[in-house]
């Protein structure tokens, strides 16, 4: 399985087969974030690991929705924040993936230079800086700074 770990509860993958499910469970892994439209692997869903696929194209001409890396950000960040490892995945681990581990990053407390300075760093095949997908995480991070973040703060 061609998978790298940005942090040590946060891995992005190219696109994990069947054969692969037993190694996305050693990694510890609870969630499964998917970010393309082929069928995942069927054992993706079966407990313990959960699955939440959320389709987008990697286009340069269809920019990814914000709605879908916050659906995923939101799904991410109480299983990281209880402990448990998220595992994002698209075809080649390249773009999509990164996008959204970058914008869970965000979530997380990262800037998105940061973000996608880590994700460069842990991820050889890793483009965070692909122009329609720095510009994403950009516009996720602004997003989320503005409006969405206020949420997750704790309730006095």
């Amino acid at each position: 399985m061609d998978a790298s770990a940005i942090t040590g509860s946060l891995f992005v993958a190219a696109r994990p087969r069947e054969r692969d499910v037993g190694a996305v469970q050693a990694l510890g892994v609870s969630l499964v974030l998917n970010m393309i439209w082929s069928r995942p692997a069927a054992g993706l869903n079966q407990p313990p690991l959960r699955l939440v696929t959320l389709r987008t194209f990697d286009s340069p001409l269809l920019r990814m929705p914000l709605t879908k890396l916050r659906t995923g950000v939101e799904a991410a960040l109480p299983v990281l924040e209880q402990g448990g490892h998220v595992l994002v995945y698209c075809r080649r681990g390249r773009h999509r993936s990164v996008a959204m581990t970058a914008c869970i990053l965000v979530g997380l407390g990262h800037s998105a230079d940061e973000a996608m300075d880590l994700i460069a760093a842990r991820r050889a095949a890793a483009d965070p800086y692909a122009s329609h997908i720095e510009s994403r995480i950009r516009a996720f991070e602004s997003q989320w700074r503005s409006v969405w973040a206020a949420e997750w703060l704790p309730k006095a």
